[in-house]
């Protein structure tokens, strides 16, 4: 568990991640994240939110499509 500090930054408020937070998001400053509520709270991630159903969708297509796929590849 890490605990994180509201700051004051203009008229908004920010957190600042620690570097090692940072490194294993994979970002930067100037990157964007996003806060994605789940049942079970928060979820900050780089990735889209809707990312993780496309590649759900995607996997379910090349599960049942192996054998096409796998000969378009030929």
């Amino acid at each position: 568990m890490v605990a994180l500090k509201l700051t004051q930054i203009g008229d908004a408020v920010g957190v600042v991640l620690p570097k090692e937070v940072q490194a294993r998001l994979n970002v930067s400053t100037g990157d964007t994240v996003f806060l994605v509520e789940t049942p079970d709270g928060y979820h900050l991630t780089p990735e889209t939110p809707d990312f993780a159903d496309q590649m759900a969708v995607a996997r379910a297509v090349m599960k049942d499509r192996r054998d096409a796929l796998r000969e378009l590849a030929k």
